[in-house]
């Protein structure tokens, strides 16, 4: 958050004495003045839901600039507010969710600072196009934004360009321009002992290469079979169809916030149908959490339009996942070469 201010703050610094109210910020109907007041605000306003811990709506306040501040001292402000917003990411418990309205009603703690890194680095590429000045931020601020609030948005050559063109404020080559977007916060569902919480690019990525993906595990480590789902999540994303409510989902035992396993859909829902497969680390098994969980997301899937049907696979040497299902109400349907099918109906 602080470099991703420290460098358009920079960068704007240098015409502080420009007229940046009679300027149109770049396709925005805003002028630049207006824009920059913008982003302050939003960096408060997303610090003030995480502090607060906003359930249902934003925390009613706004932030309103002393008569007569000047361009520099706006400039002051976005990087007061800037570093508030960080302190309130580093000082917000990694399981805390707070309300954003967009897609799901809340965000965490990753998803407000990737929003406001996103807020700093378009506007001021707004108002630097309205005055006329060149801007491009690093290109890790730009993945940041990308792999964590654009899950649905393939990569392009370069971030920066990628960013640009996803929130349609640029061409990429062989892509229709973007007229309507918004960025997309990973869903999270709650059962009783569990929370179930959609894994991000980002998070697909560190737990495809031995990484935690930002959890600790019970057991230390998840179980292969969750970083081989999650190596499927990131050739979703380098292919342009990955949706974290159709993808893999990180099981956080809400005792203890330790991760006990995943579970997620193998793709998105076709003709009403769609298939979901889990696993658990050794030391959180027999305690009923695949049960709980697998319960959890299948009523969701099937609450759906999309959905009629939930289909899970199991091999017949594998008796305690068929347990799983039948205890989650799944029927046996078929087997085939040594493969059992179950489905749930809505």
């Amino acid at each position: 958050m602080e470099a991703a201010v420290a460098h358009g703050v920079a960068a704007l610094g240098a015409v502080t004495d420009r007229d940046w109210t009679g300027v149109r910020a770049g396709r925005l109907e805003w002028d630049c003045r207006g824009t920059a007041v913008h982003v302050a605000s939003d960096l408060i306003a997303y610090a003030g839901q995480l502090a607060g811990r906003a359930r249902g709506a934003y925390v009613p306040f706004d932030i309103a600039l002393d008569d007569g501040t000047d361009n520099s001292g706006v400039l002051h402000v976005i990087t007061t507010t800037g570093v508030l917003l960080a302190a309130a990411v580093r000082t917000t418990p990694r399981s805390v969710r707070a309300f954003h309205p967009y897609p799901f009603r809340h965000a965490g703690r990753e998803g407000f600072a990737a929003m406001g890194v996103a807020e700093v680095l378009l506007h001021t590429h707004d108002i630097a196009e309205g005055l006329g000045i060149a801007y491009e931020p690093p290109a890790e601020l730009c993945e940041f934004v990308l792999t964590r609030i654009f899950p649905h948005v393939r990569p392009g050559p370069s971030p920066w360009p990628t960013l640009l063109w996803a929130t349609g404020r640029g061409g990429l080559e062989g892509r229709e321009p973007v007229t309507a977007w918004r960025w997309y916060n990973n869903p999270v569902l709650r059962s009783e002992r569990l929370g179930l919480e959609g894994v991000t690019p980002a998070v697909a990525a560190s737990l495809s290469v031995a990484g935690d993906g930002g959890f600790t595990w019970a057991g230390g480590a998840p179980a292969e079979g969750t970083r081989v789902g999650a190596g499927i999540g990131v050739k979703q994303y380098e292919e342009g169809a990955y949706l974290p409510e159709w993808g893999m989902y990180v099981l956080v035992r809400r005792e203890d916030d330790r991760a006990v396993g995943a579970m997620g859909f193998h793709g998105a829902p076709a003709d009403g149908r769609v298939e979901i497969g889990y696993d658990l680390v050794v030391e959180a098994r027999g305690n009923g959490y695949a049960t709980e969980a697998l319960r959890t997301l299948s009523a969701w899937a099937l609450e759906q339009d999309a959905v009629h049907t939930v289909v899970a696979v199991v091999e017949e040497s594998n008796v305690p996942s068929q347990k799983v299902v039948t205890r989650a109400g799944f029927t046996e349907v078929s087997r085939q070469e040594g493969r059992i099918t179950y489905e749930l109906r809505a």
